[in-house]
């Protein structure tokens, strides 16, 4: 839900904030711009040119983890330390601090998974101008340059980065600063920046979350993009305001090569992006005569923060899948959800009381729709004291609970880090008792006004807090919870209503840390706590799902986001599709947006044409304000309710390929949808901007229709001499090519890659648990130019035993040479399935003369088997082998 500042009296406040029309937007004078935010208008004041840092390389010492090097500004004569770090998988870490600061600066605890193992560094030359080291790597090598101090990282003759090749290092050191009574504090502006320049770069992604295009632009005579998470109302469109997350981390890719960035900040950022012609400058003539060109582009990268320390990693690729394990290896991989919870959510602010939740659920069967979650938003709670229900509307939640549990199906209910004020509230006494709150300046505990009134804030950068936090979630503690209840954590930006920017004050102290220092990560801990919780009331048997609002680098360890207040308008719609892809580059693959926008209402076409867009994005919920008409899905007449409820069906079909793909992003860090077509295709410069379009892991090609009365889509299919399958039509076309496709109301424009094979589960029940033994139908996509295969995993779909007693299928799925098998891929696994393999369907094949199943005893078997000539589609009768055993169909 969204926030804002409304300049009357608290309890007039928030009657407005839940009676808000649809109609408002975002009041931009709620938040600030560059100019208006004091550090990164000073900072940006910097012009480039000469650096004031020199590099003392008589400081120099080396040893086999790290290299340490004092810095030196010439102008105040302040000292600084540099840090630089080989790290093992091709990545460059590069840490500056105050040699010696009057007090620590804060460095982010808690968001790398370990700390990154090392290699070795080697000094090949020196003189009185700088040195070269070797970066381990085949010839990489690192320059040092002492007057002005810059690093360039090159691979043989090719400079892949350079860092302050533009002056633009600049380190706010602690000083002294006299109080009242003569009393010294160490303070003053503490805030830091550093330029990246990128050459041969043209396209740079990610640092999410912004309502923008995929492909960042620059930001020359503009705003910078902004990293600060902030309750943002009815967000607007292409700018780059910050919204309600922060992940510092950029891509740049090329066709030669994919790098990124990770800048290791909490604290309030700015993103300065600037392209030219590297031919042009200094340092593009260096370029040219080391590679003989004078039209080189070149993308230049500015981050400022706040306060904290330089903390960077380079990333060096060079593919983005390389740059994708990089960045997985240091903040970890996505969660992986229960499979329910890749299933469809209903959702709305807020389903009235039981007998409500009851109809709706009763609603689902009437029209023969499948869900597997409804949610309840903060009405549910009595008087938005969360972890209680309201003992009118809801007073029997564990009756309300078992009755979803005999469908199948889950509950989600909101837990927000906002406590009501109230002595009589036992979540509040406890957090105060124990001092957990987050404090002000003067020491007491600090509150602010949110959905209950005014509210404290639990600290739960406090690893104390967040334990206890977890303990509440225990079903004696949380009453009328059960094991289908998850949980939704909203407003974590923090939002405070009457606060600067709808958020906390900067001066807020966690224990030895001001707010501005750690605010983009405190939405992390917050979901952390809640993930933890979920796992320890279930003695760490059972997955948690956790929905998060805010998030930051490393919150895909935790669970799900999705993209905030949106609107029901078409702009709203296509925009999901980068915010998305931008999330999926950097980590976070479980990513959604409100089907049917938040605020407004859809018309019957928006609102079909959402669903039929959201069945194929990793987060699939419907959520609507609670000022909005109601919309559940068979509202709106008997043919749009088919066209929704075909969508959804489709959804359900593709399960077991979601689950699998969400288990290989689990293992390798990949993203599931393949964020822009560049991933897969990095070669390919006509998928560099392309963000209407994406794939689902390697094999799958949507392409939404996100226009009013659109009446046909130019869909990209890439990959010349490769073919491309309409899994609706079985249509076949050639890769390399645009394609008209005239479309319905009906039509989702879907392409399956020749060369694989997918899994389904046609069979679509009420939920995706009463599907769990139903039997697979493989489709076989076959192309001229590589054999087809795909995978198939299983396990019990809930727990971590697929983890903890290796207790999962995981197999190879083959075409080749007319034959078609199923080979284990985890021979130390064990775990049994009922499903079997119903049906077999190839495309692009020949007729054979017999089709002969072989087992790995000897036995042998004739399939019966149809081929449609017309479409060259075979297609292989009951099987009937089981989903988890070896198998082999020769085709002759």
């Amino acid at each position: 839900m969204a926030a804002f500042i409304v300049r009357m009296g608290p309890v007039l406040m928030l009657w407005l904030a839940v009676c808000v029309s649809g109609s408002w937007a975002v009041d931009r004078g709620n938040f600030k711009t560059c100019d208006q935010s004091t550090f990164c208008k000073r900072q940006r004041a910097l012009k480039p040119g000469q650096s004031p840092y020199r590099a003392l390389l008589e400081t120099l010492e080396l040893t086999n983890t790290k290299l340490t090097l004092q810095l030196i500004n010439d102008n105040n004569k302040v000292r600084l330390l540099l840090e630089l770090y080989r790290l093992q998988g091709n990545m460059t870490r590069v840490k500056i601090n105050e040699l010696k600061p009057l007090k620590p600066r804060f460095e982010v605890p808690d968001v790398l998974i370990n700390d990154p193992p090392t290699e070795p560094l080697s000094l090949l030359s020196q003189d009185e101008n700088g040195m070269v080291l070797s970066l381990g790597a085949d010839s990489q090598r690192l320059i040092v340059s002492a007057k002005p101090f810059r690093l360039d990282i090159m691979e043989g003759r090719e400079v892949l980065l350079s860092l302050n090749s533009r002056g633009l290092l600049a380190f706010e050191h602690l000083r002294i600063r006299f109080l009242m009574c003569c009393v010294l504090s160490p303070s003053g502006p503490t805030s830091i920046s550093l330029d990246f320049s990128l050459p041969g770069v043209e396209h740079v992604y990610g640092i999410p979350e912004h309502a923008d295009t995929l492909k960042l632009k620059t930001t020359d005579g503009g705003e910078p993009y902004r990293l600060y998470n902030l309750d943002v109302f009815q967000y607007e469109l292409f700018n780059p305001m910050a919204l309600y997350g922060a992940i510092p981390v950029m891509l740049s890719h090329s066709p030669q090569r994919t790098m990124g960035l990770f800048w290791l900040n909490a604290a309030e950022t700015w993103v300065d992006i600037s392209s030219n012609t590297a031919g042009k400058t200094v340092f593009g003539q260096m370029l040219d005569y080391v590679q003989g060109s004078s039209e080189t582009p070149q993308t230049d990268v500015r981050w400022i923060s706040e306060s904290g320390i330089i903390d960077v990693f380079i990333m060096l690729g060079p593919t983005p899948t390389d740059v994708f394990a990089q960045y997985a290896s240091l903040t970890g991989t996505q969660a992986f959800p229960p499979l329910a919870a890749l299933a469809y959510h209903q959702c709305r602010w807020n389903y009235n009381d039981q007998e409500d939740v009851a109809a709706v659920d009763q609603g689902f069967d009437q029209h023969d729709i499948p869900y597997d979650f409804i949610w309840l938003d903060i009405e549910h709670a009595d008087g938005k004291r969360y972890f209680t229900w309201d003992p009118h509307k809801f007073p029997q939640p564990k009756e309300m609970l078992q009755g979803l549990e005999d469908k199948r199906r889950k509950m989600v209910a909101i837990v927000d880090p906002h406590i009501k004020v109230d002595n009589s509230y036992k979540i509040h006494s406890e957090i105060r008792s124990r001092g957990f709150y987050i404090k002000n300046k003067d020491g007491g505990d600090y509150e602010g006004w949110c959905w209950p009134g005014n509210s404290g804030y639990p600290d739960f950068t406090n690893p104390e807090m967040r334990a206890w936090w977890a303990s509440m979630f225990a079903y004696d503690q949380y009453e009328g919870s059960r094991e289908n209840l998850y949980t939704w954590n909203d407003m974590n930006e923090p939002s405070v209503f009457n606060g600067p920017e709808v958020t906390m004050h900067k001066d807020a102290v966690h224990g030895n840390w001001e707010h501005r220092d750690l605010h983009n990560i405190y939405g992390l801990y917050v979901q952390m706590a809640t993930a933890e919780g979920l796992i320890q009331r279930s003695g760490g048997v059972e997955r948690p799902f956790v929905l998060t609002r805010a998030f930051f680098a490393g919150s895909q360890r935790y669970g799900a986001v999705w993209t905030g207040d949106n609107a029901a308008e078409w702009d709203h719609l296509k925009i999901t599709i980068p915010m998305c892809l931008s999330l999926g580059l950097v980590g976070v693959s479980f990513c959604g947006a409100d089907v049917g926008g938040f605020f407004k209402s859809p018309s019957p076409e928006l609102l079909v044409r959402w669903y039929q867009t959201g069945a194929y994005q990793p987060f699939f919920r419907a959520h609507a304000h609670l000022d909005t008409p109601r919309r559940e899905p068979w509202l709106f007449g008997p043919e749009n309710t088919a066209l929704i409820r075909e969508a959804v069906r489709q959804r359900y079909a593709l399960l077991p390929y979601w689950y699998q793909l969400f288990y290989h992003a689990h293992r390798t860090g990949q993203p599931v949808m393949r964020y822009s077509l560049w991933v897969e295709y990095p070669q390919d410069t006509a998928t560099f901007s392309m963000d209407d379009q994406f794939l689902l892991g390697e094999n799958l090609l949507v392409h939404p229709v996100t226009e009013e009365g659109a009446r046909g889509v130019t869909a990209y299919l890439p990959g010349n001499g490769e073919v491309w399958f309409d899994v609706h039509t079985f249509q076949k076309h050639n890769g390399g090519q645009n394609l008209y496709i005239p479309v319905t109301m009906s039509s989702i424009p879907v392409f399956q890659r020749g060369g694989s094979i997918i899994p389904r589960k046609v069979r679509v029940r009420r939920s995706s648990s009463c599907m769990e033994h139903d039997p697979y139908t493989l489709y076989v996509a076959l192309s001229p130019k590589r054999f087809a295969q795909g995978e198939l995993y299983i396990d019990d779909g809930h727990t971590f035993s697929y983890e903890k007693q290796k207790e999962f299928i995981y197999r190879r799925l083959a075409f080749a040479n007319n034959t078609l098998s199923s080979r284990n891929l985890a021979p130390g696994s064990q775990f049994t399935t009922l499903s079997w393999i119903e049906k077999i369907v190839i495309l692009g094949a020949s007729k054979p003369s017999k089709v002969t199943l072989k087992m790995p005893d000897g036995k042998e078997s004739q399939l019966e088997f149809d081929f449609d000539a017309s479409m060259s589609v075979l297609t292989l009768r009951k099987p009937g082998v089981n989903a988890g055993v070896d198998w082999t169909v020769v085709l002759q």
